[in-house]
């Protein structure tokens, strides 16, 4: 095996999910492109690292200082959708049972791996409720363990604001990230919400 071939592996393996197997079997479709579609490939992964970033308000990802849906004058505009990250916000987008706003979290709080509430964007959430007079905090967020602790949180600092906590039905199956829900699932957990707060029940 050539220096180069051993050096691109590794790296491959370095990617989640991706083991010895799955590394060598990339890296044989890799180098059965051609010159100008492996040159494509190399510069859609430097594009999309150097022109990606987080949107100045949400935390969705995009190439402009707000994403698409910020930008979006025709969506809801006193719902915020509570979100672990960015990659989660398609899988709602696309089940097209929610038109309002997003807030990417940035993970989950963690004391085993040193994920405070400081580590996440939840003070930006909560200087965002009072910004744009937010009525309602739909938590999408995954039913693991430290995901329920972070929803609790958030129910928790919000209490008393006048704002209606809700958290998406049980749909999503206990331990599962929302990112690998389909559509169908993603659409009746948020029609079936449920509140978290005194302000939701009135």
């Amino acid at each position: 095996m050539t220096r180069s071939l051993s050096e691109l592996i590794g790296l491959l393996k370095e990617l989640p999910g991706i083991g010895e197997k799955s590394a060598q079997r990339i890296a044989r479709y890799i180098l059965k492109l051609r010159n100008n579609e492996a040159q494509r490939l190399s510069s859609a992964i430097l594009a999309a690292r150097i022109q990606t970033h987080a949107c100045e308000r949400c935390g969705n990802l995009t190439e402009d200082v707000l994403c698409r849906i910020c930008s979006d004058s025709s969506r809801e505009k006193y719902e915020i959708c509570v979100v672990e990250e960015a990659f989660d916000i398609p899988v709602i987008e696309n089940s097209g049972v929610y038109r309002g706003q997003y807030h990417v979290l940035g993970g989950v709080l963690s004391p085993v791996d040193d994920v405070s509430p400081d580590s996440l964007r939840i003070k930006e959430l909560l200087e965002r409720t009072k910004k744009e007079n937010i009525r309602e905090v739909i938590l999408a967020i995954s039913a693991t363990t430290e995901g329920e602790a972070t929803a609790s949180y958030i129910a928790e600092i919000l209490k008393g604001s006048g704002i209606r906590v809700s958290r998406i039905a049980r749909g999503i199956p206990v331990g599962s990230d929302i990112g690998l829900a389909d559509e169908v699932t993603i659409e009746k957990a948020m029609r079936g919400r449920e509140f978290m707060n005194e302000s939701g029940n009135g």
